[in-house]
């Protein structure tokens, strides 16, 4: 099992490392709030759940506004709780109906990145660069690597990067990261 540091916290870092739908849905809610408040989202739904692992079948069957109001519940998993709870309920009914409920299938057995990137795309809630993220992450820190992993997953891919989550493996590289995002932004706004 992967030792991770991407929520900074053991207990949350832990389910990521054995739950492949937890990692899929740390990533997904890694949007508008920051990436350690994302990741640690898994284990909050999965307590408040009352469960160790977060199972897409319970996940997708529960009731909607009972889910909208736990992921709500103070602290909230996500600064848009309402939206990214049906979301997450989107990504497990998602994996339920085309993965029968195992989201490591998702990228055990892929042929090359090319197809595992592919079928991140395909999930709801991931676009382009979540899915090339999620591809560098597998690959980085998961030893998840078809033949042209590294291209799939772009800029993300690269060796010895600072550009993403799937950089993230301490206090160090975590700092890294956020200085090439601030960078980033400040670029795209012309600063």
């Amino acid at each position: 099992m992967a030792e991770l540091y991407l929520a900074g916290d053991p207990v949350a870092d832990e389910l990521l490392a054995r739950d492949p739908f937890a990692l899929m849905v740390g990533m997904l809610l890694d949007q508008q709030v920051p990436m350690e408040w994302a990741f640690a989202g898994p284990a909050t739904i999965a307590a408040r759940l009352g469960t160790e692992d977060l199972s897409p079948a319970a996940v997708a069957n529960h009731d909607p506004e009972a889910f909208a109001a736990l992921m709500a519940e103070k602290p909230a998993v996500h600064r848009y709780p309402g939206s990214m709870a049906k979301r997450v309920q989107a990504l497990a009914a998602y994996v339920v109906e085309h993965w029968d409920g195992d989201a490591a299938s998702i990228w055990r057995n892929v042929d090359n990145g090319r197809d595992l990137l592919a079928r991140f795309k395909a999930l709801p809630g991931y676009g382009e660069q979540k899915a090339r993220i999620l591809v560098a992450l597998l690959g980085k820190q998961f030893e998840v690597r078809p033949e042209g992993w590294r291209e799939a997953a772009g800029p993300y891919g690269e060796d010895g990067a600072r550009r993403s989550i799937a950089d993230v493996v301490d206090d160090q590289s975590l700092a890294e990261v956020r200085a090439f995002k601030r960078e980033a932004k400040r670029k795209s706004s012309g600063g």
